[in-house]
């Protein structure tokens, strides 16, 4: 992270760009003066809803989100974003929502209308080509949620998911060796691995009992990395 933007609401999301894009400190800056509109979110509240058009694009400060819609009777959580995520980065070309988006816990983001960005990617090939490397990793997180709910067995599949989490925080620093902190319960795991609650407590348990993870509250433990991923035949290479 340059100086510069360090300390700005969008450094976060400067901090995932940099990840996948390298940015000068003119770009940083560029993105940091986005006139941006700060918001506070509660645990449930319902950002942007399915079906709604899009004017403006949201961006992860702090806490969590998530894209969830409803499938027959069930529940489906479609995706996790974390800070430093623009989850709806989409809409400035596909503007209707196809899912809820909804806060996972207490949660800061900022708010960009449409215009500004579209202005800032016009005057730069750049940007926008990091920028929409950023929405193919979307994505391509997409792609292996549904790899793995077709293909992994219940073990595997919560395990890859808690690998995948780990990585995309620590990436903009939200996780050191292994820990990090994400309000996430196993109705969220359930929703978003296709598996009853009952399935998703065995499990659990099961990676507790084998040392493979520390679960408390909200604070998750990745206790031999090496081990799990292993298990949830996890590559972080689609992440980039």
């Amino acid at each position: 992270m340059t100086a510069p933007t360090a300390n700005t609401p969008q450094s976060k999301f400067i901090q995932r760009l940099q990840a996948i894009a390298d940015l000068s400190d003119d770009e940083c800056r560029e993105i940091a003066v986005l006139p941006t509109k700060l918001r506070h979110g509660t645990d449930g509240e319902i950002l942007l809803r399915q079906d709604e058009t899009a004017s403006r694009c949201v961006f992860i400060v702090s806490g969590f989100l998530y894209q969830h819609t409803i499938v027959g009777d069930r529940s489906q959580i479609l995706s996790f974003h974390v800070p430093g995520d623009m989850p709806c980065l989409h809409t400035l070309l596909v503007p209707r929502m196809d899912a809820d988006l909804v806060c996972l816990g207490p949660s800061v983001m900022g708010y960009v209308e449409h215009g500004p960005i579209r202005r800032l990617l016009e005057r730069s090939v750049h940007l926008t080509r990091a920028f929409w490397r950023a929405t193919l990793v979307d994505a391509a997180i997409s792609r292996q949620w549904v790899a793995r709910l077709g293909g992994q067995a219940a073990l595997s599949r919560v395990a890859h998911l808690i690998c995948e989490l780990a990585t995309r925080l620590e990436t903009v620093g939200l996780a050191a060796e292994g820990c990090f902190q994400m309000p996430m319960t196993q109705r969220h795991v359930a929703d978003a691995s296709g598996l009853s609650i009952v399935h998703v407590n065995r499990t659990i348990q099961e990676l507790r009992q084998r040392r493979l993870i520390a679960w408390e509250g909200s604070q998750i433990e990745l206790l031999q990395p090496d081990e799990l991923r292993a298990l949830a035949d996890f590559t972080p290479d689609y992440l980039t």
